[in-house]
């Protein structure tokens, strides 16, 4: 079995793909955690980090090819804001969650602790450039909606929606389509 689960920071992507490989036994795989990490790794804080890789499109390429490098693997859920594009025809359900800009930068404001302000500033910072440097990568419009759901199985609003009741809802769609462990 292998998920992907996409959508822009604060839709609860992580949260949810983390809940469903605990549910169903997969492995859990996020590139936006690899991401973070990288930044720590070179003692930059995410914004300083998120301006130096437009400059450097060998560290999104890297990150990109591990997303399907763990897919083959099998049995796991990828969270990635690009994997339903990097994993169709891999990916046996894309899953794309959806959010409102400000609940998404309440929800981001709330678990790193941090003033709505600054976390507003940095998360329309990192999907400019996401945004942008996606684009001219990979041709790929995140912004796209009509492409968005041409490319994903599944879109789900999690505004208004608990994380059990977003759980619940993916699990069941999985359930329905009967997919297995491999």
């Amino acid at each position: 079995m292998i998920l992907s689960i996409s959508g822009l920071h604060g839709t609860g992507k992580s949260t949810i793909a983390k809940l469903i490989a605990e549910a169903l036994g997969i492995k859990y795989y996020s590139t936006g955690q690899a991401f973070r990490d990288l930044a720590i790794e070179m003692d930059m804080t995410l914004e300083e980090f998120t301006k130096y890789v437009e400059d450097h499109p060998e560290i999104d390429n890297a990150l990109d090819d591990k997303v399907v490098e763990v897919a083959k693997e099998g049995n796991v859920i990828i969270d990635s804001q690009l994997s339903g594009h990097l994993l169709k025809g891999i990916a046996d359900l894309r899953i794309h969650l959806t959010c409102p800009l400000e609940t998404r930068v309440k929800r981001i404001a709330s678990r790193d602790e941090r003033p709505f302000e600054e976390s507003m500033k940095e998360t329309i910072l990192r999907e400019t450039s996401e945004l942008e440097r996606f684009k001219l990568l990979y041709n790929i419009d995140l912004s796209n909606f009509t492409n968005i759901k041409e490319i994903h199985d599944i879109i789900l609003g999690t505004e208004g929606l608990t994380i059990e009741q977003v759980l619940q809802n993916l699990l069941q769609i999985i359930k329905d389509k009967n997919l297995k462990k491999s």
